[in-house]
């Protein structure tokens, strides 16, 4: 049996889904390939979304037109914007999600896309051609787009001869076919789960891992590495003592995900926070001997900033206690996730160990928490659209790039299905800069610099984060995806609106004149210095501890502005108040990033034969031919690669 789609997308996890959505809804024939539709959208691990530069993320993916964010507010039992002391530019928005609910709502949408199939199977083999194609500036071209109406070969070479696409052959012996293809495969290639001394074959616990798409993408020549993540235990919720927890509430203002949708529907859910002591951390080392961490069982690096239990002990032993968060799975179950517990130790030192804590002394347990062991391809390999640059029309997105989390491969699986979608149209890729999005910088920093653990996104990662608010992804990200024709008008005409009201309020206050004598009774209230003469109303708002909102209060003028806005007035204020409290920075980080653009103007791709080039480092001969960057500035940013080695280039090329 054969079908013939525009694009495949291999795994219907966060980044599949967003892949295929944005695919479809660019006009591809979409064809979604998961092992089970009743697990679309799983969260794997803790049943939440967001959290530091996550958050931002998932804003930009909404501003591009994606759902995860609009999915999230439908299902999110419990909000709060993180890093509230710092800057705005550290704001970040994590919810936890009600489990179930999260997937019903994620296949309701795909369910709902025009242009996509659902197919539940599981994916073997990626089927590919060698490629009959000639040389177009530094593009490779195909001279003739076979339909294959004949036998597809299997691979069978390593050799570096550029092949393409055609589809993928499933485990039921279906051949769906399509020029582009897309892998999200997540944890599920040739997955192998540790629990103690015992391995079992597993993509997550009780699912099948998949065996041998891995092998047949390797044929290719693609890099193929390990890599481990893991899960803590799952608790029954009746068999804890709240009472010896401190519960932490959710927060109830306008705050969400999505820039579209309603306010969060769903009862908001508490959690609740513990801490190990020394009773637990010496029952756990007496595991140790039995942890695959520790015995030689595991030998891939696992992420460095969520580190399972045991690692705690060794790494930070004169640790005392840790500190345990307990959320809850959902609104209408009593398990409950034990974040800061991920562990892979047998499930009687877990058990034993958790009833030495006091809230935890009756616990009854759901399943225990494990490692995965799975395979990722080296992401140096892909071009800035997340195109294979050794196989044309192969995508990949999510964990199979080495990245760990739901939001950075959800990212990922937007950014691979424009891509895809254009690369059909005969299109320019999509590409975001690192002052643009998180999303560009987590691309830029993955085929750039790769992976040797699983690549995490934190605002420190971003050079530019003070352009890159979560407060502002609609302002960087709505207009341009209208552009590629994802966004819908309504999403933009959402933004003018809002844009045309956030102007009107820097206007006003920038023009408004504010007289000392009727404001200083004000400041006295609000604690802030009295003005000695007279000031711009963008005065005040610069001044630490003075807002919008307060400052209404005392100058009714503004009162009167702000209660003129359109719909989103809470959202509309603070969008508009970060941009003059913050307007110095802005300006200065704009300049910078301008200068740095003018690197990412002079392309260099195809240009050199860098291992020829002996006044370059060793080091750069040797990575600027690995990766044989697209332009100046991502040669710049190439560990290894140095200022001097950079100028070297400038120089060849008279620049």
């Amino acid at each position: 049996m054969k079908y013939k789609y525009d694009v495949i997308v291999v795994g219907a996890g966060h980044a599949g889904c967003e892949a295929a959505t944005a695919a479809a809804r660019l006009g591809a024939k979409t064809c979604l390939v998961t092992m089970d539709m009743n697990k679309i959208a799983q969260m794997s691990c803790n049943p939440a979304i967001g959290g530091i530069a996550k958050g931002q993320i998932v804003r930009e993916i909404d501003a591009l037109g994606g759902h995860t964010g609009e999915v999230t507010d439908r299902t999110a039992i419990q909000f709060r914007m993180l890093n509230r002391s710092k800057g705005p530019a550290m704001w970040s928005p994590r919810a936890q999600c009600d489990r179930g609910k999260f997937i019903w709502a994620w296949r309701e949408v795909l369910e709902n896309t025009p242009n996509l199939a659902i197919w539940q199977d599981q994916v073997e083999e990626l089927l590919t051609e060698e490629a009959d194609q000639t040389t177009r500036g530094d593009e490779l071209y195909l001279t003739s787009q076979s339909q294959l109406p004949h036998e597809v070969k299997p691979i069978t070479s390593r050799g570096k001869t550029l092949r393409h696409t055609v589809g993928v052959r499933t485990q039921l012996g279906v051949m769906l076919l399509a020029p582009c293809v897309i892998i999200t495969a997540g944890t599920f290639l040739n997955g192998l789960m540790h629990i103690g001394r015992t391995k079992i074959p597993g993509g997550r616990c009780a699912e099948l891992p998949s065996l041998h798409l891995s092998e047949s993408i390797a044929a290719c020549g693609i890099t193929v590495g390990r890599m481990k993540t893991g899960t803590p235990v799952r608790i029954d919720g009746r068999s804890v003592d709240f009472s010896l927890m401190q519960r932490q509430d959710g927060e109830q203002d306008f705050h969400k995900f999505s820039f579209m949708g309603e306010p969060r529907l769903l009862p908001q859910m508490p959690c609740w926070i513990t801490y190990t002591n020394e009773q637990v951390h010496q029952r756990l080392r007496t595991a140790l001997p039995d942890s695959p961490l520790y015995n030689g069982q595991i030998q891939s690096i696992g992420p460095r900033y969520c580190p399972s239990i045991e690692t705690k002990l060794v790494t930070f032993a004169e640790r005392t206690e840790h500190q345990l968060f307990l959320e809850p799975e959902g609104s209408s179950t009593r398990e409950f996730y034990l974040n800061g517990f991920s562990s892979s130790l047998p499930i009687d030192a877990q058990i034993e160990a958790l009833r030495l804590i006091p809230a935890f002394r009756n616990l009854q347990i759901y399943r225990p928490g494990y490692a995965i062991e799975y395979d990722f391809f080296d992401p140096t390999q892909l071009r800035h659209s997340l195109e294979s640059k050794l196989v044309n029309g192969l995508f990949m997105a999510g964990q199979v790039n080495g990245t760990t989390g739901y939001e950075e491969a959800a990212g990922q699986g937007i950014v691979a299905g424009i891509n895809a979608a254009r690369k059909l149209s005969g299109l320019e890729p999509f590409v975001m800069h690192r002052d643009e999005s998180y999303i560009g910088v987590l691309i830029d920093d993955l085929v750039t610099k790769g992976v040797d653990e699983p690549y995490r996104m934190f605002t420190s990662r971003a050079e530019y984060r003070i352009l890159l608010r979560q407060d502002d992804a609609d302002a960087r990200l709505t207009e341009r995806s209208y552009e590629l024709g994802l966004a819908s008008r309504e999403r933009l005409d959402h933004w003018l609106t809002k844009k045309q009201a956030i102007s009107m309020i820097e206007d006003f206050c920038t023009h408004y004149s504010v007289k000392a004598a009727h404001i200083n009774e004000g400041l006295r209230t609000l604690g802030s210095e009295e003005l000695q003469r007279g000031c711009k109303l963008i005065d005040l708002i610069m001044r630490p501890g003075l807002s919008l909102q307060n400052l209404a209060k005392f100058i009714p003028a503004l009162a009167e502005k702000l209660n003129a806005l359109p719909d989103r007035r809470e959202e509309i204020t603070e969008a508009a108040e970060v941009r003059m409290k913050y307007s110095g920075y802005i300006r200065r980080e704009k300049e910078i990033a301008e200068k740095i653009h003018r690197l990412e103007n002079i392309r260099i791709k195809g240009r050199f034969n860098y291992g020829t080039i002996q006044s370059l480092s060793t080091e750069a001969r040797q990575k600027l031919t690995k990766i044989d960057p697209e332009t100046m500035a991502q040669a710049s940013r190439i560990p290894g690669v140095s200022p001097s080695d950079i100028n070297v280039l400038l120089v060849m090329m008279n620049r």
